[in-house]
């Protein structure tokens, strides 16, 4: 199946765009980005066409070997690509969406600086994710996972003469090395205890093993999977930097959290789900970890004024949501999430960067309002993934959050319910932004024209014609809205591709709940998506006064309770001021400065000292003669009255 061809082709398009880039046009610069991930898709579609993917087949899964890497004793690591029905979903998902994605950025970057260093770096991350999806062992997998790192750090960073776009950057980076740090532990004590880091292998050796309830080897390395997993997935207590991604533009923003690295955690604990299922502790702690961080970080969502910052909690949350799914043991459920989330969420960004576009870069909800009538088709898109996210029947959301919710409530009622409240604050604060946008009068200052090319350092600008003037609010090209029509049909009807029942030779038969867990998390997505109308249709003066009535838990909640502030203070600060007094003034300054410079001072002192015998005097020399002969006399002398003897 040359499998190999899927991941090459964007790492060619990097290669042709990052080296050559500069003497490209934009159209061949295109060309080649675009061109490269709608080949890697249409082979994608090849394959798994022959493979039987579509049409019930691809039980067992593929390999294709090609060749030894790492042979050490008995451990051999060989780079080798596979293929089952897990690794389909995400194929699809992956070329799919960041097609979509990169057609889309055509548009919005049409007017910004480093135009083929972005799509250099976009076509390198989509060649990571693949190497992290096709990968047959864990190592070849960590490779991606450090890869899509990377290019978070450097696409996070575009902006890089901005300093609040680099330091976003950097915070990506390092918060995602914690856990980062507990993945390759995990790779370590799977290669000792299993004797191999194959899927495969270490699959078949676990099925054998007995359920850990409570500690062990396989649960050591679950937890450790899990941390890892809780950095790429920005789940509690790593997901600070998922929120300030945003600094990046606007389809970088859509890439890593709707198609490529936030959901390279989801992935990495659901192929591992053979090691997951032997340990119930672990699982446990996954479920807990991913209903805290729903819940969390959708009270931080509810007040967010930036409209990117908004989605970007929402992002938090639904990562949250498939955890749940993960760690209730309803693995198909919570991929399903996945997909149907990569839909709605690559809509909700691309619709957001559709409205900064039109605005000139605007992005604060209070400026914004009575757009629906200006950029209809934008309105139109990002309420169809509203109502998507919001679990409206009959659209994608709704059956993958129900199918999630309902295995949570067999495996413990109260996950369950927070769980349903939750998508009741989801909705509530999802619509919040799209009336807040779309409804009620325009409160911005752009109204009629716009004059001249207005960055906002975001990828947003007004459009300009030939003569470099603006038209002042106004709807996206057709490279933009496009994809996102697209996207808008596959968030609403998305729901009917039944996941669960594709994953069953994997994960086993999908869970069937009670049709009235399903009215309840309907009925709250509903209520939210109601009161929000009522706060911000009918009623706008609501929201400021709840805000001052109730202004202590509003300004923790628009201060996302001061964590940031918290980990800078526990963390950051006392890390730096550790490097700066004691690593640097003291072990550097002190001890190996002062080490070094000190044998200098003595060889100097010395050579002084020495240098002063050399008069040119022979009086002189005989003088010292004598004097060291009578030295060496007197010093023998006390050590033979040392040693008991006498003259």
């Amino acid at each position: 199946m040359q499998l190999w061809l899927i991941p090459i082709l964007p790492l060619a398009g990097f290669a042709v765009n990052g080296l050559l880039g500069k003497r490209l046009s934009k159209a061949v610069i295109n060309t080649v980005a675009v061109g490269s991930v709608l080949l890697s898709f249409l082979w994608v579609l090849k394959a798994l066409s022959a493979l039987g993917a579509f049409s019930g087949g691809l039980e067992k899964t593929y390999l294709e070997h090609y060749y030894t890497w790492i042979q050490s004793g008995p451990l051999n690591i060989s780079i080798d690509f596979a293929v089952d029905r897990l690794t389909a979903v995400w194929l699809m998902i992956v070329t799919g969406v960041g097609l979509l994605i990169h057609i889309y950025s055509v548009g919005y970057m049409a007017h910004e600086g480093g135009y083929y260093r972005f799509f250099a770096y976009l076509n390198l991350f989509m060649f990571f994710m693949l190497v992290l999806v096709l990968g047959g062992n864990y190592l070849l997998m960590f490779v991606g996972w450090e890869g899509v790192g990377l290019c978070s750090y450097l696409l996070i960073g575009f902006y890089f003469l901005e300093k609040y776009c680099t330091d976003a950057g950097n915070k990506a980076f390092i918060v995602n090395r914690i856990g980062d740090y507990g993945f390759s532990l995990a790779v370590f004590l799977i290669a000792s205890h299993f004797g191999s880091l194959d899927f495969g292998t270490v699959f078949s050796k676990v099925q054998n093993m007995a359920v850990e309830p409570t500690w062990g080897w396989v649960t050591a390395i679950c937890l450790l999977l899990l941390v890892g997993a809780t950095g790429k997935s920005a789940q509690l207590p790593l997901y600070v930097w998922l929120p300030d991604a945003m600094a990046g533009p606007t389809p970088v923003s859509a890439l890593i959290h709707a198609a490529t690295m936030v959901t390279a955690g989801i992935y990495m604990i659901a192929r591992s789900a053979p090691l997951f299922l032997h340990s119930t502790s672990a699982l446990g702690i996954v479920a807990i970890i991913g209903i805290a961080t729903a819940f969390f970080s959708a009270t931080i969502g509810l007040v967010q004024n930036d409209i990117k910052k908004v989605f970007a909690y929402s992002t938090v949350s639904q990562l949250g949501y498939m955890f749940v799914g993960l760690g209730v043991g309803a693995f198909s459920a919570g991929v399903f999430h996945v997909m149907t989330h990569a839909f709605f969420k690559a809509l909700l960004f691309l619709g957001a960067g559709s409205v900064i576009h039109a605005l000139s870069g605007e992005q604060d909800l209070r400026n914004m309002g009575g757009l629906s009538k200006k950029i209809p088709i934008t309105f139109v898109t990002l309420l169809c993934a509203g109502v998507a996210i919001s679990g409206v029947p009959p659209f994608s959301g709704f059956y993958s959050k129900d199918a999630i919710l309902s295995a949570a409530y067999e495996y413990a009622p109260w996950i369950y319910w927070l769980g349903v409240f939750t998508a009741g604050l989801t909705a509530f604060y999802v619509f919040r932004a799209l009336f807040m946008c779309f409804f009620g009068e325009y409160r911005g200052k752009l109204e009629a024209s716009a004059h001249g090319h207005a960055p906002d350092g975001h990828g947003g600008h007004a459009q300009e014609d030939a003569h470099g003037h603006g038209h002042g609010i106004h709807e996206s090209p057709a490279a933009m809205w496009i994809p996102l029509a697209i996207l808008a049909v596959l968030s609403l009807a998305g729901g009917f591709i039944d996941i669960p029942k594709f994953l069953a030779p994997i994960f086993g038969e999908p869970h069937e709940g009670a049709a009235w867990l399903m009215y309840v998390s309907v009925a709250s997505g509903l209520l939210g998506i109601f009161i929000a109308f009522l706060f911000y249709v009918v009623s706008p003066a609501l929201p400021e006064a709840l805000a001052k009535a109730f202004s202590v838990p509003y300004n923790w909640m628009l201060n996302k309770y001061f964590v940031d502030e918290l980990y800078d203070n526990v963390v950051v600060e006392p890390v730096l001021d550790g490097s700066r007094e004691l690593l640097w003034q003291i072990a550097d300054v002190r001890v190996i400065d002062g080490a070094v410079n000190g044998t200098g001072a003595l060889a100097r002192g010395a050579g002084n000292l020495l240098r002063r015998a050399q008069s040119g005097y022979i009086r002189s020399y005989a003088a010292w003669v004598v004097g060291g002969s009578i030295l060496v006399i007197v010093c023998m002398g006390w050590a033979y009255m040392g040693w008991g003897g006498g003259f």
